[in-house]
């Protein structure tokens, strides 16, 4: 027959047990929120891995951009500086072949002035025939001859202007000369210059008309050949390349042992 005690013991069995399936409750609770924080760190800790990569591949693009960038800028500034040199060797070709010219005309006159020199004295000294009194109106009065000396600084002075670059009033001051004195033997150069003058102007079609009449007018003179190549010049340029062929094939023919017949083999051959 049981103590008096013997009621209680199962109750506090009972206590004990559900106290302990309390704990073990708790401690699984426990480790399972131990469980979630170790999951949310590690999935932290991923993405800052992945944000880190993608920080570094951005950055790894803005540096190779950028290294691109300055390479561009670095060779624009080298274009920058072939494109300067190329333009003042063009100017400085330019005013070498322009020097060469203005060499060559003066050259050139000072063969020619002594001829006319030569021409005025016998002209000045030929014997002068006595009027004849039963015919007084049997010669017509003689022309005066130009004056070679005026006829000098006039053209000089029109080359001076052209040497300064001041082609619109070199080139009224060719046209003048030429008008004044048609019969001068300086007036195939005054042309010639007129025509180079307009061109230097972008005229080619006075450039045109200029030089075409040196190459007519006077064919034998020094400058026609060098007058026949602008003349091909300025029709290439006026879109007239038949034309601009046709006229450097009768350089040649006409002028085959000349610098502008060389010149024209080249243009030729392109």
């Amino acid at each position: 027959m049981p103590g008096p005690c013997s009621g209680r013991l199962p109750t506090r069995t009972r206590v004990i047990s559900i106290a302990l399936l309390l704990a073990a409750l708790g401690a699984q609770q426990a480790h399972a929120g131990l469980f979630d924080d170790d999951e949310a760190r590690r999935q932290v800790s991923d993405l800052q891995l992945k944000s880190n990569e993608r920080l570094d591949t951005v950055a790894k693009g803005q540096m190779e951009l950028a290294n691109q960038i300055q390479e561009l800028r670095d060779e624009n500034a080298r274009l920058r500086g072939q494109v300067e040199t190329l333009n003042y060797e063009l100017d400085a070709a330019t005013k070498r072949q322009k020097d060469f010219y203005i060499d060559l005309d003066t050259r050139l006159r000072k063969l020619e002035t002594p001829s006319a020199s030569a021409a005025s004295a016998t002209a000045a000294g030929a014997t002068v025939k006595p009027a004849d009194d039963s015919n007084p109106a049997s010669e017509a009065p003689r022309k005066s001859a130009s004056d070679p000396a005026t006829e000098t600084r006039e053209y000089e002075a029109a080359l001076n202007l052209f040497r300064a670059n001041k082609l619109k009033e070199a080139a009224a001051a060719f046209e003048t000369f030429a008008r004044t004195h048609p019969d001068s033997t300086l007036t195939p150069n005054a042309y010639y210059w007129l025509g180079n003058a307009h061109y230097a102007m972008r005229d080619c079609r006075r450039a045109l008309e200029a030089q075409r009449l040196v190459g007519s007018k006077w064919p034998a003179h020094a400058k026609a050949p060098d007058a026949l190549l602008n003349v091909a010049t300025c029709q290439q340029e006026l879109g007239d390349s038949k034309s601009a062929k046709n006229t450097l094939d009768a350089l040649l023919a006409k002028y085959p042992d000349s610098s502008a017949a060389k010149a024209a083999r080249q243009r030729l051959k392109k």
